[in-house]
């Protein structure tokens, strides 16, 4: 019998329950310094949230400052800024509270404010330069169910035409803190676009090449808790246990992905945030159905029929062909359900923008060598062109 070597990694520390950011001022007691900085985007702000973490410190005389110049979808140079920040600002610890990309860039300058050179040096795709060392610990916090950043040693930026990430475990959080209550404001479309980011990890993780009996586990509960809750946090948010289901659901999605990884549907994405500026769960929503119609031949029959049940609907009996069919109709309802796109024109992409969008997702190499189903570029191009009419491309 071939034996399998999984390892599995995770962050230091993660708390998780409703209150739980209570806990901020003891972990930051614990790590010994005296002078942190808060990355927090500007819809955190908006919302009422920071004053949460902020009074909490303000209670526990921690000493910090707060930086906010952070937008969904970063390039470059906004990534850059908020690391000449932390140079400059004498911190012993970063805390990143917000969405994937605010956590993104906490991550990121965490890492390279002990490092020379900007964020591009280090690219995976095109970086020169390698990390050396971790740089200062950070505290992330989410306030969507979706990314799973905190759980992550990834993060994403946007290019002129599609996008690309340092990646290195150094980027990985001493402590993520999940607390459901930061997320009871969020508005219906972030809550279906990050609902279903975190559906998309933990699927596309379920059926990686590098998935585990552990990343097995993790992905199919987050498919049960975010399938069954989705509906709930879009349409009724005031739900409290919709939204820490959603809540749990993302962190074992995160968990799952960091570890067996995201492939065809991420590649996919990826062209459309960087070129039409698409926000990323919603690319990951519009393509997730259209790349299942493509790998399912590929794909184990007994997952499927897991992933079937997982959604919902009983797999008795079900063909391969007739599973695949069922998980990529619930996929399509549910999006639709909760309010999201599932065809490319709607973002005004034109027939002719699809040779562009599948020259820049055939370089996504990190993610594509994940799928259980190799993709050529033509294989790319058919994807984009079911997913611009809106229709799968198999005949079930």
């Amino acid at each position: 019998m071939e034996r399998e070597i999984k390892t599995f990694v995770s962050p230091i520390k993660i708390i998780t329950g409703t209150g739980s950011l209570s806990r901020l001022p003891e972990e930051i007691a614990a790590l010994g310094v005296s002078k942190t900085m808060i990355f927090a985007d500007p819809g955190v702000l908006k919302a009422g949230i920071l004053d949460s973490l902020t009074r909490i410190l303000d209670e526990g005389k921690v000493d910090y400052t707060i930086y906010s110049d952070i937008q969904p979808e970063p390039p470059i140079p906004v990534g850059d800024k908020a690391v000449a920040a932390l140079r400059d600002s004498q911190a012993e610890l970063v805390i990143g509270i917000g969405g994937g990309s605010c956590l993104d860039i906490t991550k990121a300058a965490a890492v390279l404010s002990k490092h020379d050179g900007s964020i591009a040096d280090y690219l995976n795709l095109t970086g020169k330069k390698k990390l050396s060392g971790k740089g200062l610990p950070k505290i992330l916090i989410p306030t969507t169910s979706g990314t799973g950043a905190e759980v992550t040693d990834i993060a994403v930026f946007s290019l002129e035409s599609t996008k690309d990430v340092l990646t290195h475990p150094y980027l990985l959080a001493d402590i993520a803190i999940v607390d459901p209550e930061l997320t009871y404001s969020l508005p219906p479309k972030i809550t279906a676009a990050t609902g279903v980011d975190a559906l998309t990890h933990a699927a596309e993780a379920f059926f990686s090449v590098n998935a585990s009996p552990i990343t097995d586990t993790l992905a199919l509960e987050a498919i049960r808790k975010i399938s069954s809750n989705i509906h709930t946090a879009v349409l009724h948010g005031s739900d409290k246990s919709a939204r820490r289901e959603m809540s749990y659901g993302s962190l074992l999605a995160g968990l799952s992905f960091y570890n067996a990884g995201v492939a065809g549907v991420h590649a996919l994405a990826y062209p459309l945030g960087g070129l039409f500026k698409i926000s990323h769960g919603e690319s990951n929503a519009l393509l997730l159905p259209y790349v299942f119609d493509f790998i399912w031949p590929a794909c184990s029959h007994e997952k499927m029929l897991m992933m079937t049940e997982a959604l919902g609907v009983p797999s008795s009996g079900l063909t391969k062909r007739k599973a695949a069919l069922t998980a990529v109709t619930s996929f399509r309802e549910m999006i639709r359900e909760i309010g999201l796109s599932l065809s490319l024109q709607d973002f005004g992409i034109r027939r002719e923008d699809i040779e562009r969008l599948s020259q820049d997702a055939i370089k996504q190499t990190r993610l594509l060598a994940r799928s259980p189903m190799p993709y050529t570029l033509d294989d790319i191009r058919r994807i984009y062109i079911n997913a611009w009419e809106g229709k799968p491309g198999h005949e079930y």
